[in-house]
C-alpha cells in the first residue's frame, strides 16, 4: 500500500510539472514571430535545439540515478526533460498555427467538433447530432472542453495547446509508472523510447496517443497480477488457497482499462483481448506448475483438483473488467442507456474500413530504418528472454495479441466488417521499440562482459544510444510534415492561414454565424444546422442535422435514413411542401441550411458508405431549387460563397 500510495503522488507531481512544463513553452513559443513550418527551417532547426536540451536533462536524470545521487533531483530532471522532448517537438514545428496536426481536414474536423461541443456544455451530447448521448469516448474531449471553459478559448483554438499539455502529462506519468516496475534509470530510457515512437506515429490522434504511452507498462503491470506462481501452489491443510498478491496491480489495470474505454474504444479493446490472454496463458501456467508439483502427494495430502489452480489469475480477470466497466459506464452509460430502448444502425458504422495496411501483417522489425533496426532488435529480445524475463513475456503477449487481432480483422472481412487492425501499428510501433530499449540495455551489457568490461565500452555504448536517439527524434518533424504542413494550410476560426497565404471559405463562417446569431432565439448549442460544409461546426458548437459520413456518425442517428430524407426534400414541389416533410420527419429538423450554389440550385456535398471499396466513402450532390424558398417563411441570405437559409418561427 505505501508503494502504491507513493507512486500516485509521484504521478501527481509529474503531471503537475509536465503540465507547467508545456504550458511554459507553449507561451514563450506563442511570443515569436515564427515563420511559416512549410516554408522554413527555423522551426526545424528550434526543434532539434529543444530536443537536445531535453536530451540533457533526461541523461543527467539517469546518471544521478545511476549513481543513487539526488534521487529527487534526479526525478524532477525526469519529468522536465521527458515532457520538454513532447513540447518542443509538437509544439515548435506547430509554433506559428494555431491549428494542432492536421489542421481541420481530415477526420481532425469530427475531433475539433466534439471538443468545439463539450466545450460549449459540460453535459455528455453527441457531437453532431441534436438530443443524442455520444457514441465516440467522450473522456478526453471532455476533460478540454472543461479546460478550454475554464480558460475562456474556443475549442477549437484550445485543441493544439490542450493536446500538447495532455501528451506532455502522459509521457511523465508514463515514465512514474516504469520506474515502479523497473530500474530507475532503465525506467528513463524506456519511457523516452516509447515516447518519441508515440509522438512520431501517434500524435495526429492525441487521445489515442496518450492511452499508448501507457499501455507497455500497463501490461507488464497486469502481467506481474495475473501471473504468480505461489497462486497456484498446493493448498494447505486448511483446504483455502493461500491469500493472492498483486491486488494493487488488478486495480491500476482496471483503472487503466476503463480509462481506455473513456478515451479510445479500439485500444481498450486490444488491451482487454491482450489482458484476457495473460489471464489464459497465466491460468495454463498455473495448472502446469501444479501438476508438476508432487510435494504434497509426498507428505500424503490430497491435492487440490486440476482447474482450481487457474481460479486466482481468471478471478483477477473478471476483478480487472469490472473495476474497468465501472470506470467505462462514467462516459457510456447514457449512450448504453438509449441504446438499449432505441434501434442501432446495422450498417455504414465505423468498421466499414479497410485501407491496404489493413490487409496485411505488419512487419515493422524488415524495414530498412533506424526504426526498423530497433524493432528487430527488439523482436530478437523478445525471442531470447521470453523464458526468462516477466518483461518480455508481458510485451510478447502485447505483441501476439496484435497480430492474433490482425488476423481476426482480416478474416472478419468475409462477415462485412473489420477489426481496424490497421491503427493498431503504432502500438505494434511502440512495443516492439520497448522490448528493443530493453534489447540494447541488456545486449550491450551482455557484450560488456564478454570483452572483460573494457572501461571504455560503457562510453562506446551511451554515445552510440544517444546519437541514435537524436537521429530519430530530429527526424519526427519530417515523418509528420503533412500533418504540420496541412496545419498551416488549413484556415483556423479566426479566418487566418498560419502560411499567410490567401484564406478558404471557411473566412467566411464568422459572417455566417453572425447572421445566424441573429436570426434565430436559440443559443448555438441549440440551433441545428444543415450543411455540408461541417467544418463550420467544428469552429462554431451548432448542432447538425447530418455527419459527414457515416463511420463517425452516431449509430442511434440513423445516417442512412436522414440522407433518404434530405433526398425526398429536393423532390418536393412547393415551400409548403418542404415544410410539412421537414415537420413529418422522426428527428429534430433544421432551423437552417447552409448550402453553396449552383446556377439556380442550392448544393450540398453528402457522403455514403461504399465498403467494400478503397475508399470506403462516395461524395455525391443533392440539389434543392431556389425556388423551393422563395415563401417569407424562409430568410436567405447570400454570404460569401455560401447561401444561409433559415426557417423564421
Amino acid at each position: 500500500m505505501r508503494q502504491v500510495v507513493s507512486g500516485l503522488g509521484e504521478a501527481v507531481l509529474a503531471a503537475v510539472v509536465a503540465a507547467v512544463v508545456a504550458a511554459m513553452g507553449l507561451v514563450a513559443f506563442s511570443t515569436v514571430q515564427w515563420p511559416a513550418f512549410n516554408s522554413s527551417n527555423v522551426t526545424k532547426a528550434m526543434t532539434t535545439v529543444g530536443q537536445v536540451a531535453a536530451a540533457v536533462l533526461l541523461i543527467a536524470a539517469t546518471a544521478l540515478l545511476r549513481l543513487h545521487r539526488w534521487p529527487w533531483v534526479a526525478k524532477l530532471l525526469s519529468w522536465t526533460g521527458i515532457s520538454t522532448f513532447v513540447t518542443v517537438t509538437l509544439g515548435m514545428p506547430l509554433a506559428a498555427t494555431k491549428l494542432y496536426l492536421f489542421g481541420i481536414s481530415v477526420d481532425q474536423e469530427f475531433r475539433t467538433e466534439f471538443l468545439t461541443r463539450l466545450t460549449d456544455s459540460a453535459a455528455l451530447r453527441d457531437m453532431t447530432y441534436a438530443d443524442l448521448p455520444p457514441a465516440y469516448p467522450a473522456g478526453w474531449f471532455w476533460i478540454g472542453g472543461r479546460v478550454a471553459n475554464v480558460l475562456g478559448m474556443e475549442g477549437w483554438e484550445a485543441f493544439k495547446p490542450y493536446a500538447i499539455g495532455f501528451l506532455a502529462v502522459a509521457a511523465a506519468v508514463g515514465l512514474v509508472l516504469w520506474s515502479k516496475l523497473i530500474r530507475a534509470d532503465w525506467a528513463v530510457a524506456v519511457a523516452a523510447t516509447s515516447t518519441a515512437v508515440t509522438i512520431a506515429y501517434a500524435a495526429p490522434e492525441p487521445y489515442s496517443a496518450v492511452i499508448l504511452l501507457l499501455l507497455p507498462p500497463t501490461l507488464v503491470l497486469a502481467w506481474g497480477a495475473l501471473h504468480r506462481p505461489s497462486d497456484g501452489a498446493a493448498i494447505p491443510e486448511s483446504g483455502r488457497y493461500p491469500t493472492a498478491g498483486g491486488w494493487g496491480a488488478v486495480v491500476g489495470t482496471g483503472l487503466f482499462l476503463g480509462a481506455a474505454a473513456a478515451f479510445y474504444t479500439l485500444y481498450c479493446l486490444l488491451a482487454t483481448f491482450a489482458i484476457g490472454l495473460m489471464g489464459l496463458v497465466a491460468a495454463i501456467l498455473a495448472v502446469r506448475d501444479q501438476d508438476s508439483d508432487r510435494m504434497a502427494q509426498a507428505r500424503g495430502r490430497v491435492g487440490p483438483t486440476r482447474w482450481r489452480a487457474a481460479v486466482p489469475a481468471l478471478t483477477k480477470v473478471v476483478v480487472i473488467g469490472v473495476i474497468a466497466g465501472l470506470v467505462a459506464l462514467v462516459v457510456w452509460a447514457p449512450y448504453l442507456v438509449r441504446a438499449a430502448r432505441d434501434t442501432t444502425a446495422s450498417s455504414g458504422g465505423a468498421l466499414h474500413y479497410l485501407p491496404e495496411s489493413g490487409a496485411r501483417l505488419p512487419l515493422p522489425m524488415f524495414e530498412l530504418s533506424l526504426l526498423g533496426a530497433l524493432c528487430l532488435l527488439g523482436t530478437v529480445w523478445l525471442v531470447l528472454r521470453t523464458a526468462s524475463s516477466r518483461r518480455a513475456q508481458a510485451l510478447a503477449i502485447g505483441v501476439a495479441a496484435i497480430y492474433l487481432w490482425t488476423l481476426l480483422s482480416m478474416a472478419a472481412t468475409a462477415v462485412g466488417i473489420t477489426l481496424l487492425s490497421f491503427r493498431l501499428e503504432p502500438v505494434l510501433l511502440v512495443l516492439l521499440a520497448v522490448a528493443g530499449a530493453f534489447g540494447f540495455v541488456e545486449g550491450a551489457r551482455a557484450i560488456h562482459r564478454a570483452l572483460n568490461e573494457p572501461a571504455r565500452f560503457r562510453l562506446v555504448a551511451i554515445v552510440v544510444a544517444v546519437a541514435g536517439a537524436l537521429a530519430f527524434t530530429q527526424d519526427i518533424p519530417r515523418i509528420l510534415t503533412p500533418e504540420i504542413t496541412t496545419a498551416y494550410t488549413d484556415t483556423d476560426g479566426d479566418g487566418y492561414r498560419a502560411d499567410e497565404r490567401a484564406p478558404s471559405s471557411v473566412s467566411f463562417y464568422d459572417r455566417v454565424d453572425a447572421a445566424l446569431t441573429t436570426r434565430t432565439d436559440r443559443p448555438r448549442g441549440d440551433t441545428v444546422v444543415l450543411t455540408a460544409d461541417t467544418s463550420f461546426l467544428a469552429i462554431y458548437p451548432y448542432l447538425g442535422f447530418q455527419a459527414l459520413t457515416s463511420h463517425y456518425a452516431n449509430p442511434l442517428a440513423d445516417f442512412a435514413g436522414r440522407a433518404a430524407a434530405i433526398e425526398r426534400w429536393t423532390e418536393t414541389q412547393t415551400p409548403q411542401e418542404l415544410l410539412d416533410a421537414l415537420a413529418s420527419i422522426p428527428w429534430r429538423a433544421p432551423d437552417a441550411f447552409l448550402f453553396r450554389r449552383s446556377g439556380d440550385a442550392y448544393t450540398l456535398r453528402l457522403a455514403k458508405d461504399v465498403y467494400p471499396n478503397d475508399p470506403n466513402v462516395s461524395r455525391y450532390t443533392v440539389s434543392f431549387p431556389k425556388a423551393l424558398f422563395d415563401d417569407p417563411r424562409f430568410a436567405i441570405s447570400d454570404i460569401g460563397p455560401f447561401t444561409l437559409v433559415t426557417i423564421r418561427d
